[in-house]
């Protein structure tokens, strides 16, 4: 491990940071070359392979980015290196805290030899168990001190399928390719579309006879007379349940008896019926 240095330590962060520049512009130059390949392809018709080559485009993207917060946060310390050469405690100072712990946490992820001597040179002035502390593993795969914005740009999964095509039509638009994307959703508004134009289609046959068959018959019913007014049996009630809410003779005693468990439950069945 490098022990510290004050006026090595601000050299080798200066190199970090110029590293850091020119891995961005090479990453950007690289970008541009795989962009008009991916849109080479698309125009030749292999939408496949052109999507396996924006997933690893966007993985790149995700890499420019860390480095440019590495970059962020080298700068902040050569800026605040009065700040990193005075501390003497475990911890860093709060203003400096996020430079530190992102340098240490994500420099192993990255392929600057110049970042890795700065981390080793931070490890050995806060010594050990800061540096542990900041080692991911099972238990803790995100340390609290490391900024989630590290965090964020070190996780590893596969792009989704809508982001790959986002990326692959501002390619292809972008290059003057003609690329227009087949979304879930459109396939199913297809799929129901041809099923209402079958419907409709089988409509004009059958149906439009069962229709003519059924206007006589509404013609033919009679309108009743208006009768006097009665009432109904509620539609929920059967007979039964109306007689028990008749009003007793006079001079007979109601008994009302308690609702079982399983009276309660027939009286739901009967009602989930009726509502049918």
């Amino acid at each position: 491990m490098v022990p510290w240095n004050a006026a090595r330590t601000k050299v080798q962060i200066k190199l970090s940071i110029q590293r850091l520049r020119t891995l961005q512009e090479k990453k950007h130059a690289l970008a541009k070359k795989s962009r008009r390949d991916i849109a080479d392809l698309v125009q030749k018709g292999r939408i496949e392979t052109a999507k396996l080559r924006v997933e690893g485009l966007i993985q790149d993207d995700i890499y420019v980015e860390l480095l440019e917060l590495l970059e962020l946060y080298a700068e902040t310390l050569q800026a605040r290196f009065g700040l990193l050469d005075a501390s003497v405690s475990e911890t860093p100072e709060p203003s400096i805290s996020d430079a530190v712990c992102a340098i240490v946490y994500a420099a192993p992820r990255t392929e600057l030899k110049e970042l890795h001597i700065l981390r080793e040179i931070l490890m050995h002035k806060f010594g050990r168990n800061f540096s542990l502390s900041l080692l991911p593993g099972d238990n803790n795969p995100s340390p609290p001190g490391v900024p989630p914005r590290i965090v964020s740009k070190l996780k590893v999964f596969a792009p989704g399928a809508e982001l790959v095509d986002a990326y692959l039509s501002e390619i292809a638009s972008s290059y003057g390719v003609s690329y227009l994307p087949l979304l879930p959703n459109d396939s199913a508004e297809a799929g129901d579309g041809e099923g209402a134009d079958d419907e409709a289609g089988s409509g004009d046959g059958d149906g439009g006879a069962k229709e003519s068959n059924s206007e006589p018959k509404a013609a033919a019913v009679a309108v009743p007379a208006p009768a006097a007014p009665a009432r109904e049996p509620s539609p929920l009630k059967s007979p039964d349940a109306e007689k028990k809410d008749a009003p007793p003779p006079p001079g007979q005693i109601r008994v009302v008896k308690k609702p079982t468990e399983d009276d309660e439950l027939a009286a739901r069945f009967e009602r989930l019926k009726n509502l049918r």
